[in-house]
């Protein structure tokens, strides 16, 4: 009896605090803010509804921030370009918050810059040999990354500086970069590196640290930033997500890896080396209180197909039947227990 009493208070607090809100908001990914600002101005088309609030912040500030309680103060909706992580459910569930995990495209991640300077062509190992804070040597030990120019690596890249700007650590962007260029195309596939890991006993997480001797520069979550500064200084390169590559294809050029260029085409066929999917959390505990959310939700079936404004805008588009697939879990609202 208790208990029933005690939840059903804490319920109507939920719903009192929460309907003072008459707008949706939302946060996280830089990567899928630009997506998830078409589909917000499209709701806002609809007068029953305001447009929703979209803030960037990175992958990690949209998965914590939609977990940590039910409320005004939190936001309905993360964005994210990197998939929850196991301590990352546990945190919504010690809050209580009930979360569904919703797919909406995929993207690429790009290594650009200015069409004035000179393009990379690199694999994906040496470009992790560049960024990565350790490199194994060949008896096993780890040093500070020393390679100062790129033709330090490999002869045939360009006798430049490294000099890479890119998202800060609460970016899924890099996350993502992190394991599938550092952890997968360098200590996976270096001899050194691999016989290095296997010594220690451990994982790759070691290989997942970016440098910090201004090799990379943590150029903050606005990807359009990084876009302005490459287009002044052309022996800069940066690391962000393929949409802001398509939108400023007059001036910029993505450095091809592993002997695929990004292209909408490539990344889309599953050749282009470094892509990833793109994902949305919605609280259910906001459902049916804050005005729109399930309406925000299916807004993004009539614009996510190959001939939508999604695509347009850089987006990578869901096969037939994914988009089947998450459509339903929009309607099923199935509650995220475990990382599957």
């Amino acid at each position: 009896m208790i208990k029933h009493i005690t939840l059903t208070v804490v319920l109507s607090l939920a719903t009192t605090i929460a309907s003072a809100r008459d707008y949706i908001s939302i946060a996280g990914s830089s990567t899928v803010l630009p997506f998830s600002t078409i589909i917000a101005e499209q709701l806002g088309n609809n007068p029953n509804f305001k447009t929703p609030v979209v803030e960037s912040g990175g992958s990690s500030v949209g998965k914590k921030g939609v977990c940590e309680g039910i409320g005004t103060e939190f936001i309905d909706i993360g964005n994210a370009s990197s998939r929850m992580k196991e301590k990352e459910l546990e945190f919504c569930n010690n809050n209580g918050v009930a979360i569904t995990e919703i797919k909406v495209g995929y993207d690429g991640i790009v290594i650009a810059n200015s069409k004035d300077g000179i393009r990379l062509d690199i694999s994906k190992e040496h470009l992790g040999m560049a960024l990565t804070a350790k490199i194994a040597l060949e008896d096993g030990t780890w040093i500070d990354n020393p390679f100062q120019k790129w033709s330090d690596i490999d002869s045939s890249l360009p006798d430049l500086p490294i000099r890479v700007m890119g998202p800060p650590t609460t970016s899924g962007t890099r996350a993502s970069f992190a394991e599938m260029v550092n952890e997968k195309g360098y200590c996976e596939k270096n001899q050194f590196a691999k016989e290095a890991l296997k010594a220690m006993g451990e994982k790759a997480k070691v290989c997942r640290a970016m440098r910090t001797d201004g090799a990379y520069i943590e150029a903050g979550e606005q990807d359009n930033l990084i876009v302005q500064k490459l287009q002044d200084d052309v022996e800069t390169y940066g690391i962000f997500g393929f949409s802001y590559l398509d939108q400023n294809f007059d001036s910029l050029q993505g450095a091809i890896v592993d002997g695929t260029e990004p292209t909408f085409e490539n990344i889309a066929a599953g050749e282009y080396a470094v892509s990833r999917d793109l994902w949305f959390y919605v609280k259910h505990g906001h459902i049916g209180v804050v005005p729109g959310i399930k309406e925000y939700m299916l807004e993004w079936t009539k614009h996510w197909g190959e001939d939508g404004i999604l695509s347009d805008a850089g987006m990578i588009p869901m096969s037939k039947e994914e988009r089947d697939y998450y459509a339903e879990q929009m309607h099923k609202l199935p509650v995220m227990t475990e990382i599957k």
